[in-house]
């Protein structure tokens, strides 16, 4: 099948209660994807705290496009492309670090200020009598035009087309504000280093297994009961070690993941949990709880320490958790390719165990050594393979499906309903075809 003039084939893709196994496949989707799809969504970048002081920077490929986030000498943030303007060689080749007061290109040495500027070239008599600060190489570093830091979340949208950033996310930023109210100081810092894993499958598979309730109990069969065995026997009001407190939600039954409920917004935003979730029944820290009480008032801190959703989705690239403080970040590399990055937060003015939550989660349940991510990772894995096979062409999303579901843009849902991954594709469908029409 020839997309790339076919909107109107890419759209007969995604049907209301299913979508076709080429979204996960094709090699030429994928393609189209990073030109046109992650070019007109907000995706997420990286965290301020990531580029702490002047001269800092932040290497991160979006859509396949390497840009670069630098911390400026005014303490503000910009984005660039990571290229030189004259040859476009890539000014670092460092994942993050710090360039000092300029940025020198290691080909040719041409330098830039620290706000894309041009500083410096070598032999500058040869270019007198030419056209280069005319045109784009004498210009300096090019920027990004759509820039959005939101409480030191940075996002970036590389297309001139989609909505502006409020209106793309809309009220599922309430998730990012839990997260960062969990401070009494209203204050995060990526903490612990990034925990990262390359899975051979399409980012579309870990995107909707964020919302997917029912594959707990089946998928993570052995690790639940493996936890039940080892803690049978101690009373059910008897503190838990945090490893167990973690794991032993997971498996809650059907009936718990139903009722905790969900909530879709426009754009494929969506929360899970948004009644309770594995999350809620952590055990109390007084202490800080008080200074939540007297940094937020106590209503505001009730409010705040309540909500602990399952997975909070800022669609395409983000999951955020309240509690435990962790996100991941879906790094798309290939149509059977993704890159899933699991950070922890440190929350100012908050004590040690609340970051100590979030590594043991990031550790326990994301890294492709635990004892639950290597049975997501092979599954997904197996569903990318198995894909492939003739007949069934289709991937059923039919769970609760009710006809005119998507009438209202915000709604709330049981925790088992596939609408929350019906809302995702209908996204996809329509920021990958966004302002393109068939061609002749």
């Amino acid at each position: 099948m020839n997309y790339r003039d076919r909107p109107d084939a890419i759209r007969a893709l995604v049907q209301d209660d299913r979508v076709h196994r080429d979204l996960y496949l094709s090699d030429e989707l994928f393609a189209l994807e990073q030109e046109h799809f992650f070019s007109n969504t907000w995706n997420y970048l990286g965290h301020a705290s990531q580029v702490p002081n002047a001269g800092d920077f932040l290497a991160q490929d979006i859509a396949g496009k390497p840009l670069l986030m630098v911390r400026q000498a005014d303490g503000g943030i910009r984005v660039f492309y990571n290229r030189c303007a004259h040859k476009g060689t890539q000014l670092v080749s460092d994942a993050c670090g710090n360039t000092g007061k300029f940025f020198r290109c290691p080909y040719h040495a041409w330098t830039y200020k620290l706000d894309g500027s041009p500083l410096a070239i070598p032999i500058k008599a040869g270019y007198e009598g030419t056209q280069l600060r005319e045109c784009a190489s004498g210009q300096g570093l090019t920027d990004l035009k759509h820039v959005a830091v939101y409480r030191e979340f940075v996002f970036v949208r590389l297309s001139d087309q989609g909505p502006g950033f409020e209106d793309y996310f809309g009220e599922v930023l309430r998730a990012i504000d839990n997260m960062v109210d969990r401070s009494p100081e209203g204050k995060l810092t990526l903490a612990g280093g990034a925990m990262r894993n390359i899975i051979h499958c399409n980012w579309k598979m870990y995107l909707e297994n964020i919302n997917d309730t029912v594959h707990p109990m089946s998928t993570h069969e052995s690790a639940t009961r493996a936890a039940n065995t080892v803690w049978a026997g101690h009373a059910a009001d008897e503190p838990k070690p945090m490893a167990m407190e973690q794991i032993l939600p997971f498996g809650a039954g059907y009936e718990f993941f139903d009722k905790m409920g969900g909530r879709v917004f426009a754009n494929g935003h969506s929360v899970l949990g948004i009644n309770f979730s594995i999350h809620s029944n952590y055990a109390q820290v007084p202490d800080y709880e008080a200074a939540m009480r007297e940094a937020h008032g106590a209503e505001r801190a009730t409010e705040i320490l309540q909500r602990s959703p399952q997975n909070s989705v800022l669609f395409p690239s983000l999951s955020v958790k309240g509690s435990p403080q962790a996100i991941r970040v879906i790094r798309p590399l290939a149509a059977n390719r993704t890159l899933v990055e699991a950070y922890a937060f440190r929350a100012a003015g908050a004590p040690d165990i609340l970051f100590e939550r979030a590594m043991s989660y990031n550790r326990l349940v994301f890294s492709p050594m635990s004892m639950v991510a290597h049975d997501d990772v092979h599954l997904f894995e197996s569903m990318q393979q198995g894909l492939r096979a003739e007949g069934n062409e289709w991937v059923s999303l039919h769970r609760d499906f009710k006809a005119g579901e998507f009438d209202v843009s915000t709604q709330d849902t049981n925790g088992t309903n596939e609408l929350l991954m019906r809302n995702q594709f209908r996204a996809w469908s329509h920021f990958m075809t966004l302002g393109r029409e068939a061609t002749a």
